[in-house]
């Protein structure tokens, strides 16, 4: 079945930045002819270079420092175009997706396929750690349908889980290993209310990708899906809750496949000292299949701290999307995301 034409849905990159003083800006080469920077100007992977860090450090000095052994790379992406962003964009409203199981653990189009390609693409082609292109320690995928694909038409296929590096098939044509793709649901979207945000039985999923990692999961049946959206400040602690743990892993060049409103929820609670710009590309919402790369730094005070169990919420949720479910989507008439910085954040059309 020939693939659809993508229609790729990336929020505008950010401007090239010339102010002093302002940190957080992508180095590009000076070389580059003026069409070659109008092409890297408009790619969606504007923010993925290896050489940015967001954050200012204390005193007013405008840097931050962190002992090297103390950090890592993580390359979150969005899932790719899924059944259930056609719908709400086709319908002009969310509602659609309310108890309506025809989008139960949406799994992508065919144009999200064809984006996930171009991303694999783009990384193979991405000069990434001395190497020509891009290779990843690690790939930490929510378990829900979109995002498990994403990382299969992106990544796969994966090394198998319990089989050692020197006796997996390499990564494309290096001498690499390939990346372990590891199942973690605290990596899954916000959860309630929205059909297609549920998941399926793990029984059943786990056999289309038998070479994922699902031995983290500790539930086939989703039992955290409520009919009520999970509440603002339990998903802000659990996307902190997954940095807690990402921390802990051995691994420094990780990828992340998860959604919109989990990245928006973990990146609102950064940026408060850096510049408006920096903040505003940190915390702008993410188009599908959009690759955003950050530093991710442990100030150490917290590394000795116990790992919590991810937990449900408790039954009445703060938020209350019927309310919102028939106001107008928050895009331009490119269908661009405009950045929304609003701590009180509600789901729009673009974010499900």
């Amino acid at each position: 079945m020939p693939l659809a034409k993508s229609t790729l849905s990336f929020p505008p990159s950010p401007v090239r930045l010339t102010k002093k003083n302002i940190t957080g800006v992508l180095s590009e080469n000076s070389s580059e002819s003026s069409s070659s920077e109008e092409k890297v100007q408009n790619t969606p992977y504007k923010m993925e270079n290896d050489n940015f860090e967001f954050g200012i450090g204390a005193n007013g000095t405008g840097f931050s420092i962190f002992l090297a052994e103390r950090t890592k790379k993580v390359h979150f992406i969005r899932h790719a175009e899924g059944t259930h962003n056609v719908a709400s964009r086709n319908a002009g409203t969310n509602a659609v997706l309310v108890d309506n199981m025809n989008y139960w653990d949406a799994p992508l189009t065919d144009a999200g396929v064809e984006q996930c390609l171009e991303l694999r693409c783009h990384l193979a082609n991405r000069s990434s750690q001395g190497r020509p292109f891009t290779h990843f320690d690690l790939v930490i995928v929510s378990p829900l349908t979109r995002t498990l694909q994403t990382a299969q038409h992106i990544f796969g296929p994966s090394r198998k889980p319990g089989v050692p590096s020197f006796l997996s098939p390499p990564f494309e044509a290096t001498s690499l290993p390939r990346p372990q793709i590891l199942v973690r649901e605290e990596a899954r979207e916000r959860w309630g209310y929205y059909s297609c945000d549920g998941r399926r039985k793990i029984s059943e999923i786990i056999k289309e990708f038998p070479d994922f990692d699902f031995s983290a999961i500790e539930h086939d049946e989703d039992v955290f899906y409520t009919k009520e959206r999970e509440p603002t400040e339990h998903i802000k602690d659990r996307t902190i809750q997954f940095l807690e743990w990402l921390n802990k892993r051995p691994e420094k060049c990780i990828a992340v496949v998860t959604h919109s409103s989990f990245l928006r929820h973990l990146f609102m609670q950064f940026g408060g000292d850096q510049a408006d710009t920096d903040k505003s590309i940190l915390q702008r919402g993410t188009g599908n299949c959009e690759l955003r790369s950050i530093v991710l730094c442990s100030h150490g005070v917290k590394d000795g701290r116990v790992l919590r169990r991810m937990t449900q919420t408790s039954p009445k949720s703060d938020v209350f999307p019927d309310k919102k479910a028939n106001m107008p989507s928050k895009t331009n008439n490119k269908g661009e995301h405009k950045a929304d910085t609003n701590v009180n954040v509600t789901e729009d059309l673009t974010e499900l």
